[in-house]
């Protein structure tokens, strides 16, 4: 329906009207000779794509999209290294099973590989194939409707497996693998040949089978997925790979940081620079490597905060120069506060149960300057970091 020239016509009205009640909007469209249908399909659509433009930028224009879709389609910037990454390793065909919109399928496909698409729901695959086909990549991507189990059984062998399982159901995340879809089983059963399989970044350490490399991908401090490389694709136990650039662009620059995830920190004294690990870092468990890269030590055993004496330049860390060292009371950090003339406050913590917005509730700032304060522990005590955040360097976290 909206790919015909009526339908056309109706997205480029629906366009003008994605802020306007959706009663309204609905019968403005229908006006103008629409039926009912095509209005609320085009309508829906348009707001699709004004949530799609924080992911895919002003390319979300061209694309459909269908509501689950879009909440776990990859973000371009990610779906392109992957992407580049099974080309440099000598891959030239992948099955991307439950493939949903396709944002991985077009990657692949731009990549120079070719591409069996498979999604279980005719409707989304009919998204994928006209997605596809809207880039001009359709004699690159094959879209079957079908299970992926069943598929992948009756796919000859060669090239690379990647898979994405539906982590959602009745439009909330799934958290539990064993009820992704397809479930965790049938996922393990793919990790012995070349595969690369997309997981939510909380995935337990525990579940993930010997022999793989686990990586964890943030995009601008942002941690957006977990992947496992498997097979001849494993390289290192654990990546964390931090992404930086406009929202929905091309990143300006890839960090990596490996490591086999099983180190600790070395633990020290109070410094004078602070630094918190990008969430990717933390999540690969790879923070005795970037100690170890930066100088940098632990107050507290399992508290992730890094301190250092010297400023130093990294792109998996943001740093804060410490101003002031209090034993963590209310009491004591309004006061000092108040003393700083401080009115915005943003409030961090780490290794510490406490609600920050409470405590900024209760700490009741009213000046006319900023500040940071950090709420960890340091040897065991409870402490509060006044602090200034220290410039990022270029390509930074």
């Amino acid at each position: 329906m909206l790919r015909s020239e009526a339908g056309r016509e109706a997205l480029a009205a629906a366009a003008t009207l994605v802020d306007t009640d959706r009663l309204a909007a609905v019968e403005r469209l229908r006006r103008g000779g629409r039926s009912p249908e095509l209005a609320a399909a085009a309508l829906g659509q348009a707001r699709l794509r004004q949530r799609a433009a924080v992911k895919f930028g002003a390319g979300a224009d061209r694309l459909l999209f269908t509501d689950d879709g879009l909440q776990q389609a990859t973000r371009p910037a990610v779906a392109a290294r992957r992407a580049r990454r099974l080309a440099a390793a000598g891959t030239d065909r992948v099955v991307d099973l439950c493939c949903g919109i396709g944002s991985d399928a077009i990657a692949f496909a731009r990549a120079g590989l070719r591409v069996t698409a498979v999604d279980a729901d005719p409707g989304t695959a009919a998204v994928a194939a006209a997605n596809a086909e809207t880039l001009g990549l359709a004699d690159r991507i094959e879209v079957v409707v079908g299970d992926a189990a069943a598929v992948h059984r009756e796919l000859p062998a060669g090239g690379a497996v990647f898979c994405d399982p539906a982590r959602r159901a009745g439009g909330r995340r799934v958290f539990d693998p064993a009820a992704y879809s397809p479930p965790w089983e049938f996922l393990l059963s793919l990790t012995g040949g070349p595969a690369c399989l997309k997981l939510g970044p909380g995935i337990d350490h525990a579940l993930l089978p010997a022999g793989v490399e686990a990586e964890w991908v943030s995009v601008r401090g942002e941690v957006v997925e977990a992947a496992l490389w498997c097979g001849p694709l494993a390289g290192v136990p654990r990546r964390a790979t931090v992404l930086t650039g406009t929202p929905a662009g091309t990143p300006v620059e890839a960090a990596e940081l490996t490591g086999d995830g099983t180190r600790e920190a070395p633990v020290g004294p109070l410094r004078r620079y602070l630094y918190e690990p990008d969430g990717a870092v933390l999540r690969a468990h790879l923070v005795a490597e970037l100690a170890e890269a930066i100088g940098g030590s632990i107050g507290e055993p399992g508290v992730g905060y890094l301190y250092t004496d010297a400023e130093v330049a990294t792109p998996f860390a943001r740093g804060y120069e410490i101003e002031e060292v209090l034993p963590y009371s209310v009491k004591r950090l309004r006061a000092a506060l108040r003393a700083r003339d401080v009115g915005v406050v943003t409030i961090k913590k780490r290794g510490i149960a406490l609600d920050p917005d409470a405590l900024r509730r209760s700490l009741k700032p009213s000046g006319a300057g900023a500040a940071t304060v950090l709420v960890t522990r340091i040897a065991g005590a409870p402490t509060a970091l006044l602090a200034h955040p220290l410039p990022a360097p270029p390509g930074g976290a």
